[in-house]
Order: structure tokens, then C-alpha cells, then sequence
């Protein structure tokens, strides 16, 4: 499965970009990391690991998971954030460490890591970037995995404050932390430091692109609505109405067709399960394309809360995310789009893909997510899946202007080597 060569031309040998994974359980932090570590070292030979990646369920203490990977990748340089699920090509678990390792000799690592990104992500967004370079010399091709807390608040503004900051050729995904829906505390790891209220960034200098692409599952319900009332991440007024009662009268019909009597949901808990079903959703500058918003909870007067900023004024659709089918063929669909593009620029061969994938939408499929995997593993089968659930998923590319999703699947795919 994992080739430690390939010949380009009779007598030039080079090492293939690699990356492998490695997904464990067990009674405690550490000891899941170091099965998952080791899973994913005997897959790498005696390649030097670049970069470790570590993702993990908050039923563990992450400190005690990221010291674990550190030691057994001899300190090597570490991104890594607490989870809402982990999966890699060999399956999809919960309450797990998952674990990439990247060895080329054609990408580069820089990381840099800044708190207090919640309470002012500006300044927190400025101190990363001047940690990091804005050109590597020989290593062209910049992109950014950028890890944000989970419940700051702030994916929007962090995103948008990356494209600025950073070298405007830059490629930029990555996700918001997650901790099982327990919606108390998501925290972020950079090498030694581990943290909440953070955001944690990996620049990948590397000889070659790398290859990025964002789908989700959802269709317009709704026509179209404005948010009359809005303050940060909280939404008061549609149509001069509250919020909540907007959403109960839009979404009705479609409800009862599902057995569904929206004026019957009553706490909390009721409440944010239909609203992963029918999220908002902004048009984007591409006609008939949108990028979802989720409401994650209800508060005082049918205000709805999300996971970033919605600004006042804007114009939304309430969008349907009932088509399961649809949902299945999110990462698969990315995936091709992303592996088109890397064809098309001379790429073939694929060392591994690294999927942000929104902890709603496994929660909307539930077993069914397993589907998912499948999906992928039909178009790029051999290849490593590195994938986590996050909370807000981001992919920016160079000449965009928003790039904060929800609900959505994000891919980040690495050429096997140069063309």
C-alpha cells in the first residue's frame, strides 16, 4: 500500500511525499496516542517524520495525547486539536486518537501558535503570522492548516483576517476544534503548547501545489430571507420577526412530511437536532452556490446562535439537508474536483488526503457515515485518509473572499511527489 520509492526516468530515484495514519483506543490519553503513533510509524519505514497531525476525542486529556505523539516522533513538529469524531481509510470511530505523519523531502514546516484569539482575534492572527514566513526559498507553494477554537466564536473573522495577513498566493484550510458536542471547552496543540482560546497555524512550504476543494449536501428550502437583527454571532430578528419563528414557519411543511411538528420542539437539545437539518445558508459569489451556517443553539426570545459572526442585513436562504444521499457523496465529490485539478497541473499519484469534516453532518448521518469513507476510498483507493470532525470547516484560496464553512466537507490533497 505505501511505496517507498518512485523512479522518475532510469537512474533518478526520489522519495515519495508519504503520509500515513494511524486511529486507536484505549483506557487513557497516552496510551491511545502511542498505539495510533505506532500504527502509523511501522507504515513509514524509517522515513523522518515532517509533521505530526493528532486529532482527539475530549474523553482523553489532550496534553497527556500530544506529549505521547511528541515523544514517540522524536519531538517532531505537532498540529493537532480535540475532536467530534475521528476516522482514517480503515474506518470511522468515536472517542478515539487519530494520527497522521507526513515525511517528504519536498515540503517544509513552519508553525506557529497564539492565544487569546476569542477575546481579540486580530491581534492573536497577527502574532501567528509574524512567526511564520511569507516565502520559502526553493518551496514556492504555500499552504496554511489553521486551527481555531472550537467555541470562540470567531471562525469568520480568523479566516478572513488569514487572507489578509498571510502572503496573498497562499492556499488556506483547516477547521475549528471540537469536543463531542459537550459545547464547554475545545483546545489546540502547536508542537509542546497545548491551549483553549487559540489558534494554531502549519505552513506547508512544498515544491509542489497542493490541491484544496470545499462541497456540502444542502439545497435552498426557503426563499430569500434578511437578517434584520444581528449582533456578533447571534441572530435576532428575520423580516423584522424573531428568529426562531421564521425558521418554524419555513421549514413546517417540509417537517410534517418527516413526521416533524416544529411547534412541538421544546428544549434545547430538540431544537439544535432539527436546526442540523435545515442550517442558513449566504450566497457566495458564485451563482446557485452557498456557504452554510449553522444554528447551534436557541437562546432568549427565539434568538439563534451560531458558530461565527452573521452580519446585519445580510440576505440567507434557509437551506434543506435532509437528502442523506447527498450528504454520502460530499467528500467523494470534493475529492474528484481537487484530484481533476491536480491531473490537470501534471499529478497523478496522491500520497494521502486530509479531510475537515463537519461534526453535523456525521451527526446527521450517524452510521451512515461509514458510506462516506467508502465513497472515497472507491476514487483514491490505496491512498491514507486523515480525517476529523470539526465545528467549522475553512478553505480559502487565493483570490477568494469568504472562506468559513459549516456543514461541509473540506479536502486538502498531497501529490505522491513532483511531477
Amino acid at each position: 500500500m505505501y511505496h517507498p520509492f518512485f523512479s522518475k526516468g532510469f537512474n533518478n530515484v526520489v522519495m515519495v511525499t508519504k503520509l500515513v495514519t494511524g486511529l486507536s483506543k484505549g483506557s487513557n490519553g497516552a496510551l491511545a496516542a502511542k498505539d495510533a503513533t505506532r500504527r502509523a510509524r511501522s507504515r513509514l519505514g524509517t522515513d523522518a517524520v515532517t509533521v505530526s497531525f493528532v486529532y482527539s476525542s475530549p474523553v482523553y486529556e489532550f496534553r497527556e495525547v500530544v506529549d505521547m505523539v511528541r515523544a514517540e516522533t522524536g519531538n517532531a513538529p505537532l498540529i493537532g486539536a480535540t475532536s467530534a469524531g475521528e476516522f482514517t481509510e480503515e474506518g470511522v470511530y468515536k472517542e478515539s486518537v487519530v494520527v497522521g505523519l507526513l515525511a517528504s523531502d519536498d515540503i517544509r514546516v513552519f508553525t506557529a501558535m497564539a492565544e487569546g484569539v476569542g477575546r481579540d482575534p486580530e491581534t492573536a492572527m497577527r502574532n501567528v503570522v509574524s512567526k511564520l514566513p511569507h516565502k520559502v526559498d526553493g518551496y514556492p507553494c504555500l499552504t496554511s492548516i489553521l486551527l481555531v477554537d472550537g467555541l470562540s466564536g470567531v471562525g469568520e473573522e480568523v479566516t478572513l483576517l488569514a487572507q489578509y495577513l498571510f502572503n496573498k498566493e497562499m492556499k488556506i484550510v483547516g477547521g475549528m476544534a471540537g469536543d463531542d458536542f459537550r459545547m464547554e471547552k475545545t483546545f489546540v496543540a502547536v508542537n509542546d503548547k497545548v491551549s483553549s482560546d487559540a489558534v494554531g497555524v502549519c505552513l506547508l512550504a512544498s515544491k509542489m501545489p497542493l490541491f484544496t476543494c470545499v462541497k456540502h449536501g444542502h439545497t435552498p428550502l426557503s426563499d430569500a430571507l434578511r437578517a434584520t437583527r444581528a449582533e456578533g454571532n447571534i441572530l435576532y430578528e428575520i423580516n423584522n420577526q424573531p428568529a426562531w419563528s421564521v425558521w418554524k414557519a419555513k421549514t413546517a411543511e417540509v417537517a410534517k412530511k418527516r413526521g416533524i411538528d416544529v411547534n412541538a420542539l421544546k428544549t434545547r437539545a430538540e431544537i439544535a437536532r432539527f436546526l442540523t437539518n435545515y442550517p442558513l445558508g449566504l450566497a457566495t459569489e458564485n451563482e446557485g452556490e452557498y456557504k452554510i451556517r449553522w444554528p447551534s443553539d436557541i437562546i432568549a426570545n427565539g434568538a439563534l446562535k451560531f458558530s461565527c459572526g452573521i452580519a446585519e442585513g445580510v440576505v440567507f436562504r434557509i437551506m434543506d439537508g435532509t437528502n442523506l444521499e447527498s450528504h454520502i457523496e460530499t467528500i467523494k465529490d470534493a475529492t474528484m474536483i481537487a484530484m481533476e485539478e491536480a491531473k490537470n497541473a501534471g499529478y497523478a499519484r496522491f500520497a494521502g488526503l486530509i479531510v475537515f469534516d463537519c461534526a453535523v453532518r456525521q451527526l446527521v448521518l450517524g452510521d451512515r457515515f461509514e458510506e462516506c469513507i467508502s465513497s472515497v476510498k472507491s476514487v483514491l483507493p490505496d491512498v491514507p485518509i486523515l480525517g476529523w470532525e470539526t465545528y467549522g470547516e475553512i478553505r480559502l484560496e487565493p483570490g477568494q473572499f469568504s472562506g468559513f464553512h459549516n456543514t461541509t466537507s473540506v479536502v486538502l490533497l498531497l501529490p505522491a511527489t513532483e511531477r
